[in-house]
């Protein structure tokens, strides 16, 4: 078994107040708060099945682990650099056997990855489209960050074709994609539940996250945003109460 210490390329951190280890790389894409934000958003309940697309690191599987005991998890990711410390940060967050972490592609995942499958479906995708882009020269970080061999219409077609038909899409992008987001949800989704994140109070916010039923009734609902930081850069209560306290948002 792979060492579970971080080597002399990586980095220990820790997220929910240190409730979940991290290893990470020490150069190139590194987790932000968006993963923690996604898994607070997550509505499992235990038991239920979730597939993580693009997991990376395993960030957004661990952090909704420690908040919902009891998930049957799964993480598929592309990079084997990456899936080899998710597979590690499973087993230092003591979830050998709980969260199992295969390695890739989206479009045509191992035959573990079944369709129709999963209660769950969350994904943090590359928020950038390559035509729009500057990747970075970090080849891992510009494969996490731009949409490059797949896209956003992929990304999504994925979640849906893996979440059961009564199942649970959430995934988190940016605020100035969701007409397009929208767009290629047309007739696949009766309900689009839509959370903005505000980075001030009456700021436009940026971020979005969206739950998406195939089989809801709600039509398109959106939620009151999530406000992330004071005047003074401080993060807001509501929002320390689900980065460091683990409580679920939306």
């Amino acid at each position: 078994m792979a060492a579970i210490e971080p080597g002399p390329d990586e980095t220990l951190d820790g997220l929910l107040g240190g409730r979940v280890k991290l290893i990470q790389p020490r150069r190139g894409y590194r987790v932000a708060i968006d993963p923690v934000l996604l898994a607070a958003a997550v509505p499992a309940m235990p038991g239920q099945r979730v597939l993580d697309l693009g997991c990376g690191v395993g960030a957004v599987a661990l952090c909704l682990a420690a908040r919902v005991p009891g998930l049957d998890l799964a993480g598929l990711e592309i990079q084997p650099v990456l899936a080899g410390m998710a597979q590690r940060n499973a087993a230092l967050n003591g979830l050998t056997g709980k969260f199992a972490v295969l390695i890739g592609d989206a479009k045509a995942p191992p035959v573990e990855i079944a369709p129709g499958s999963f209660d769950h479906v969350v994904v943090n995708p590359p928020y950038l489209d390559e035509r729009r882009a500057d990747p970075s020269p970090d080849r891992s970080k510009a494969a996490a960050t731009v949409e490059v061999e797949t896209s956003l219409a992929d990304w999504l077609d994925a979640c849906l074709r893996y979440a059961r038909a009564d199942g649970v899409v959430t995934l988190i992008h940016r605020a100035d994609r969701l007409t397009e987001i929208e767009a290629l949800l047309e007739g696949r989704a009766g309900s689009v539940e839509i959370l903005p994140l505000l980075p001030k109070t009456n700021a436009p916010a940026k971020r979005a996250i969206l739950r998406i039923r195939p089989a809801g009734r709600e039509g398109r609902v959106i939620r009151s945003g999530l406000v992330l930081h004071e005047a003074d850069g401080r993060y807001t209560a509501a929002a320390d109460a689900v980065l460091r306290g683990a409580q679920g948002v939306g």
